[in-house]
């Protein structure tokens, strides 16, 4: 059988692939090479770079597994793909630890004015007054919106900076850590003194944070969005920040990916800590999602290939 790695897997992922006796192409296509190519492979790994379109998918006559390295798969047609037999597959867990701990760093960061002392401090200004004013994390309220794998390791590394931390989760009641105490999404804007997303975007349903979402939370509090583009209002995060509702915002996520030219004002804020969706990005998580969706995709096309014999 034949795989298609069009965004780069881990020499650890692509071992076990090949040891289980898979052919491996690893390519980068544009998507009108992809939809030629796909017609002679029985799976495709991507990551964010990659859509998997309808037309893919009707492209790939011998498709049958499509694997996301990540945790996202916003960027796969999944209703269609499984409409049409196939099997979606991601690594929810490989990414976690990663995603929590950058979220932690902007957390901080925030506080103690670490993105804006470097940008004053490489104009050789020393904003020493300026930036007097820090804000400790000991005691606040940290508000998780989506409480998975990652809301759950935020939680632990927030606890352990002795915060406290309520979540919010539309699927979930209760939580398995006895000191984070869920609660409505209302309570969670009226308490939190720092909101952090770890949800996906849903098309359907649009932002979770909107303009109305703002006027619920308390003034000055600080939102941090490493989960996915689109799940926060850039314009509406825009105005709160504006006039002082939200007193400082990070984001390691985008509406747009690259951002374009208009996002760059959001970008630009001097109360903005910004990172290029590199939640997932390190050397320990890559190695880790290398290696799940290798044993995922393995065990996807054995299942399928049983399956063709008993036909």
């Amino acid at each position: 059988m034949k795989i298609l790695i069009t965004d780069g897997i881990e020499k650890s992922g692509a071992d076990i692939l090949l040891k289980a006796g898979f052919e491996l192409t690893q390519k980068t296509l544009t998507p009108d090479e992809l939809l030629v190519a796909i017609a002679e492979f029985d799976a495709i790994i991507v990551r964010s770079a990659t859509k998997v379109t309808k037309a893919v998918i009707d492209a790939g006559k011998s498709l049958k597994v499509i694997a996301r390295g990540g945790v996202g798969v916003d960027n796969i047609d999944v209703e269609y793909a499984k409409m049409k037999g196939m099997k979606v597959l991601n690594t929810p867990k490989a990414s976690s630890i990663s995603v929590a701990e950058l979220t932690i760093a902007h957390l901080l960061a925030l506080g103690r004015f670490v993105p804006m002392s470097n940008i004053a401090m490489r104009h050789r200004e020393w904003p020493k007054k300026e930036f007097s004013k820090g804000i400790e994390v000991t005691g606040k309220t940290l508000g998780i919106i989506g409480f998975g794998n990652i809301g759950k390791e935020v939680a632990k590394r927030a606890m352990g900076l002795m915060m406290n931390v309520v979540a919010y989760d539309a699927y979930i009641n209760t939580s398995d850590i006895p000191e984070v105490k869920m609660v409505s999404i209302e309570e969670l804007f009226r308490t939190a003194d720092y909101v952090t997303l770890h949800v996906p975007f849903d098309k359907a349903h649009g932002p979770v944070i909107a303009k109305k979402d703002f006027e619920k939370m308390k003034n000055g509090v600080i939102l941090i969005n490493c989960a996915r583009g689109g799940v926060v209002n850039e314009r509406d995060l825009l105005e709160a920040l504006n006039n002082h509702k939200v007193q400082y915002a990070a984001l390691d996520v985008f509406e747009h990916e690259p951002p374009t030219p208009e996002e760059f004002e959001l970008i630009n804020h001097p109360r903005v800590s910004v990172t290029p969706h590199i939640g997932g990005s390190t050397m320990e998580a890559q190695d880790r999602v290398g290696v799940e969706i290798a044993e995922k995709v393995v065990a996807a096309l054995g299942a399928a290939s049983k399956q063709q014999v008993l036909v």
